[in-house]
C-alpha cells in the first residue's frame, strides 16, 4: 500500500508538473506511468488521470489569468463543446475493447508530437471571436471533449497547438486558456466514470492533491523557458511515451493471442 502510495504521488508531481509548463492536463504521460507502476489497465489507467486532471488544471488556470495569460470567451466555447465531448469519450471507453484503446491512445501521442515540432507559434495574443472563429472552437472542444474522456487526458496536447496554429494565439495564452477549458471537461468526464466505478476516489485525491501542488513550478518553469525548446522537450516526451507504450500493446497483443 505504501508503494502504491508513493508512486501515485509520483505520477501526480510529473503530470502536475507537465500540466503547468505546457499547458496540459498531464495525462498524456500520467496514463503510461499509472500502467507501469501501478498496473492498471488502459481503461482504469484513464479514468484515474481524468480524475486528477481537475486539481492540476484549476491551478495552472489560475496562475496563468493572475499573469493575464488566458482567453477566457474562447475558453468558455472550447469547455462548452467539452462537456458534449467528455459525456461521449466516457462511454466509448466503458464500451471499446482494450486492445483498440491501447493503439488509439499510441496514434494520439505519435500525432501530437509531430504537431508540436510543425506548428510556428505567432505572437498575437487573443482570437477575433466571429461565426466561424465561435463554431470552430466549440468543435475544438467538442473533439477535445471525446479525446479527455476516452484516453484521460485533460485535451490540452490538443487545445495548445490548435490555438497557436490554427488561431495564432501566443504560446502562454494558449496554454493558460487550455487549462481553463479543461476544467469543466475533467468534471463531467471524472463525474461519468465514477458513476460506472471506474476510478477509486482516494488514488483520485493521492493523485489530484500530487498535481495540484506541482501545478505552480510548472508554470513558472513555462515563463522562463523559450518557446522553441518548450515545443521540442514535449514533443520528445510524448514520442517517448508513444514508443514504450506501443512495444507494451504489441507484448500484450502476443499474450493475448
Amino acid at each position: 500500500m505504501t508503494r502504491r502510495i508513493l508512486a501515485l504521488i509520483g505520477v501526480g508531481v510529473l503530470g502536475g508538473f507537465l500540466s503547468g509548463t505546457f499547458g496540459i492536463g498531464g495525462g498524456i504521460l500520467m496514463v503510461p506511468l499509472l500502467i507501469w507502476l501501478i498496473k492498471l489497465d488502459q481503461r482504469h489507467a484513464a479514468a484515474l488521470s481524468l480524475a486528477a486532471v481537475l486539481p492540476a488544471a484549476i491551478v495552472g488556470a489560475v496562475t496563468y489569468g493572475f499573469e493575464l495569460h488566458v482567453d477566457y470567451i474562447a475558453g468558455a466555447l472550447v469547455a462548452a463543446g467539452g462537456i458534449v465531448g467528455a459525456l461521449i469519450g466516457t462511454r466509448l471507453l466503458r464500451r471499446l475493447p482494450l486492445g483498440w484503446l491501447r493503439w488509439m491512445f499510441v496514434v494520439l501521442l505519435v500525432l501530437v508530437a509531430v504537431r508540436m515540432l510543425i506548428v510556428v507559434p505567432e505572437t498575437d495574443a487573443s482570437i477575433d471571436i466571429t461565426v466561424w472563429s465561435v463554431i470552430a472552437l466549440i468543435g475544438l472542444g467538442l473533439l477535445v471533449g471525446i479525446a479527455s474522456g476516452l484516453f484521460g487526458i485533460g485535451g490540452g496536447v490538443i487545445i495548445v497547438p490548435a490555438l497557436v496554429g490554427l488561431f495564432g494565439v501566443s504560446e502562454l495564452i494558449a496554454k493558460g486558456t487550455s487549462l481553463l477549458a479543461m476544467i469543466p471537461t475533467s468534471v463531467t468526464g471524472t463525474i461519468s466514470n465514477a458513476r460506472a466505478r471506474l476510478v477509486s476516489p482516494l488514488d483520485g485525491f493521492i493523485l489530484g492533491v500530487a498535481a495540484a501542488l506541482a501545478a505552480y513550478p510548472g508554470v513558472v518553469v513555462a515563463h522562463l523557458m523559450p518557446t522553441l525548446v518548450s515545443h521540442i522537450l514535449f514533443a520528445v516526451l510524448v514520442l517517448f511515451a508513444a514508443t514504450q507504450l506501443a512495444i507494451r500493446a504489441w507484448r500484450m497483443r502476443k499474450q493475448e493471442n
